[in-house]
């Protein structure tokens, strides 16, 4: 891997740099995952048409799914795909492997479908398959560019637990065992322009440590600063949580890489009393207000794109908490106002 990727950061960097020129995407958008996890969920037809009454700006896909596809054509939802986890280590070691990918599920709509990012894997690091991302990062991208959709941003999306600390916020640091990887990874970010995609819930970090967090800090109720982290004062949980990826990203010497939100959410049932409609549609509306009007106290100017999870309860997964994250019933009913 060690020479390829030598090679590709010494070839394709001045191409990145001239794709940096024309950015597609312009910061702190509102999307909405679609999950698929449920054997009642309607059409993606009529999931597109819901995405544009609810006036969503962006959609992102876990996998590819030609339906799904189809259905946003001509939609100008702004589309993050996904690469599926299992397909990371073929695509890491084969370039004709990342081209067929491409052919197969971004050419066909390249015309008509809005793609602004490939998510290479979903919370594959830390894990086995870390080692595979950033080649196959690289091979997407090159896939990508030999069909003239330079502007479409190649990423991976990282959970918090990634990092080591993350408390106090600027002790936020990758952990030894994955810090090789990100620091690769946060190089293909920086030369292609790039955001790191990172999956954020203040939910689990409260339910996790409810006698340290208060309710009122993970739901961005608080009334004064609740952490004070040198000159930087901490007013919710998800700036914190946010700004120890980026103290981590500094330690590794890529503090001008910047994040997006892959997934932030609240489920409305399945822990109660943490679990509440009340407290998903506060957490939700609070945290879209957030993030359309400010950054982080370490980065205030950077607004995030933010997609939040997820579109609809999914009865496929594992009963409890993550069946109700979604904002609409299966029956396309909304599972409290939102949008």
């Amino acid at each position: 891997m060690g020479s390829n990727w030598t090679r590709w950061v010494v070839v394709e960097a001045v191409l990145a740099l001239v794709a940096l020129q024309v950015p597609l995407i312009s910061g702190h958008m509102i999307g909405v995952c679609y999950g698929m996890m449920g054997d009642n969920l309607p059409s993606p037809k009529d999931v597109v048409s819901l995405y544009q009454r609810s006036e969503i700006q962006m959609i992102r896909l876990y996998h590819p799914s030609t339906e799904a596809l189809q259905a946003l054509r001509g939609s100008n939802l702004l589309v993050s795909l996904g690469v599926s986890n299992g397909d990371l280590k073929q695509l890491s070691s084969s370039q004709d492997a990342a081209n067929s990918w491409v052919a197969s599920n971004v050419l066909p709509y390249k015309n008509d479908v809005s793609f602004g990012w490939i998510t290479v894997g979903n919370e594959v690091i830390p894990g086995p398959n870390a080692q595979y991302v950033a080649p196959a990062m690289n091979n997407i991208y090159n896939a990508l560019l030999s069909i003239g959709l330079d502007r479409v941003k190649v990423t991976t999306a990282v959970p918090s637990n990634v990092l080591g600390r993350s408390y106090p916020p600027s002790a936020g640091a990758f952990t030894p065992e994955v810090a090789g990887y990100m620091k690769e990874i946060a190089t293909f970010l920086f030369h292609t322009g790039a955001h790191l995609m990172i999956n954020v819930y203040p939910y689990f970090a409260y339910v996790s440590d409810p006698t340290h967090i208060s309710l009122d800090y993970a739901l961005f109720k608080s009334k004064g600063p609740v952490v004070v982290d040198g000159s930087l004062k901490y007013y919710n949980l998800f700036d914190a949580m946010v700004d120890a990826f980026n103290a981590a990203l500094e330690k590794i010497d890529a503090a001008d890489v910047l994040v997006a939100i892959s997934e932030s959410g609240w489920p409305s049932a399945g822990n109660e009393p943490c679990t509440s409609i009340a407290n998903a549609q506060t957490y939700n509306m609070n945290l879209i207000n957030h993030v359309t009007k400010g950054g982080t106290p370490r980065r205030p100017e950077h607004l995030m794109d933010t997609f939040m999870f997820a579109m609809f309860n999914e009865d496929l997964k594992p009963a409890g908490v993550e069946q109700n994250f979604g904002f609409f019933h299966p029956d396309m009913k909304p599972v409290y106002p939102l949008f």
